[in-house]
């Protein structure tokens, strides 16, 4: 029995796609299969009245830690979107000015200078306003998951005299 290659040739990239896809199917089951016993174990600890600690759930911890220094970084780097907005509308309004006096003195009639460059003055303004206007605080985002309750009381008895 003798195989065509050009057939032997179809199968290499067929196997190499079903095979692709297997791998990353059974990823996905293994993955779902360790976060189910992590909830499990945290629930345990909940039922015996223990406090999960962070560490308890690395992964949403590191989501939480990853969450609010991205956030302190960018706001420590742009200062918001107003600084930037303030930022853009100075130095459009310093094109726009540019502008005008270039044209006004290269060109022959002023008037067209007004038109061009007040255009770009213009722009920068309403960017100027619009950094005014928008003036409030970056918030932070909002915590992943839920805080742990507090363990039961049952443990404190007052004395009886």
């Amino acid at each position: 029995m003798d195989i065509n290659p050009a057939i032997l040739g179809m199968f290499i990239p067929i196997i190499s796609i079903i095979g692709g896809i297997a791998v990353v199917i059974v990823s996905m089951m293994n993955r779902a299969r360790l976060r189910e016993l992590e909830i499990r174990e945290r629930i345990a600890m909940i039922e015996r009245g223990m406090v999960p600690a962070p560490e308890a759930d690395p992964r949403g911890f590191d989501r939480a830690i990853t969450r609010l220094e991205q956030a302190q970084r960018i706001q420590a780097l742009s200062g918001g979107a107003s600084s930037r907005h303030r930022r853009a509308g100075v130095t459009l309004m310093g094109v726009g000015f540019g502008l005008i006096v270039l044209i006004s003195f290269a060109g022959e009639s002023p008037s067209t200078a007004f038109g061009v460059g007040g255009f770009l003055v213009v722009m920068g303004l309403a960017f100027f306003v619009n950094a005014l206007f928008d003036s409030r605080p970056a918030d932070l985002p909002p915590a992943a998951t839920p805080a742990a309750p507090p363990p039961p009381s049952d443990s404190v008895q007052p004395r009886q005299n």
